[in-house]
């Protein structure tokens, strides 16, 4: 029950934070297709929560570190979650798309 207060397996780091770090690292942005369509940040790919913690080894390299974007933060830490539990290595952008202080993509 009290589990949501427990320190999670995976780190954050807030939308503004990313802009130095677009192009160097695997930015996924959980939305549905119509949400990443509306507006996304520069680089991102977009594989829907649902699908990629489906089949994370479709889409995901355990070897490799993801940063995991959804539009306030709380389905990509949802995500995070699910596939730092499964061992792959992921950070959260808190914050989300909503908070990106720079120019979306369209």
């Amino acid at each position: 029950m009290f589990s949501l207060f427990g320190k999670s397996n995976f780190n954050s780091v807030s939308a503004a934070e990313l802009k130095d770090k677009i192009g160097n690292v695997n930015l996924i942005d959980v939305r549905e297709v119509y949400e990443y369509k509306s507006g996304h940040v520069p680089k991102a790919k977009n594989v829907p929560l649902g699908t990629i913690t489906a089949q994370p080894d479709k889409y995901l390299d355990k070897e490799k570190e993801y940063y995991i974007i959804c539009q306030s933060g709380a389905r990509s830490a949802s995500a995070c979650r699910a596939l730092a539990g499964a061992g792959y290595r992921v950070v959260n952008v808190s914050g989300g798309t909503g908070s990106y202080p720079f120019g979306l993509e369209r």
